[in-house]
């Protein structure tokens, strides 16, 4: 499936100074042509929580995204009425979960839930940001270590946590303590 969005498959993080208002318009598009291929029903409050969630590459808990949706629209919701649609989001293969920050994501790629090689989540410790990666030789590599264990995975999901090249690029910021 062709799609354009302002970031590089092989780089899973967005470059620095990209057009965040383009990626984020690329992404709800993306969600609204799937969502009519499925005949799945992107209704507002689900835009809406999508919207939120691709307003920052850095993941988002359940509240913070409450408090994003109030901002844009009139009142805040319910948490059950975003929680609601944040299942939706992850069923369809809008969104991912990323266990150890007990956060989402807006995924930036084509594929839906369960669909694919298995996905590894890089999370920048510096800045938050989160880069959805995966390659053969990553799928080839957990098989491997699942099989040798005699494991069928049901959700190949790996989260690394570390420092991403732009962070690492940066100059550090200094300690006022030093």
């Amino acid at each position: 499936m062709t799609h354009s969005h302002d970031h590089d498959h092989a780089a899973p993080f967005a470059a620095p100074g990209h057009d965040h208002r383009a990626c984020s318009a690329a992404l709800i598009a993306r969600a609204e042509r799937l969502c009519a291929a499925r005949g799945a029903r992107l209704t507002d409050m689900r835009r809406r929580v999508l919207e939120a969630l691709a307003a920052d590459h850095a993941p988002a808990g359940a509240y913070d995204v409450i408090e994003r949706v109030a901002r844009e629209g009139e009142r805040r919701p319910a948490p059950i009425t975003v929680y609601r649609a944040l299942d939706f989001l992850l069923a369809h293969g809008l969104a991912h979960r990323i266990e150890s920050r007990n956060a989402f994501v807006a995924c930036s790629h084509e594929h839906g839930p369960g669909e694919g090689a298995p996905v590894a989540f890089l999370i920048c410790e510096r800045c938050g940001a989160v880069g959805e990666a995966s390659s053969p030789a990553f799928a080839a590599a957990l098989e491997a270590l699942a099989g040798d264990a005699g494991f069928r995975p049901r959700a190949p999901v790996v989260e690394i946590s570390g420092e991403c090249a732009h962070c690492r690029a940066a100059p550090a910021a200094k300690d006022p303590s030093r």
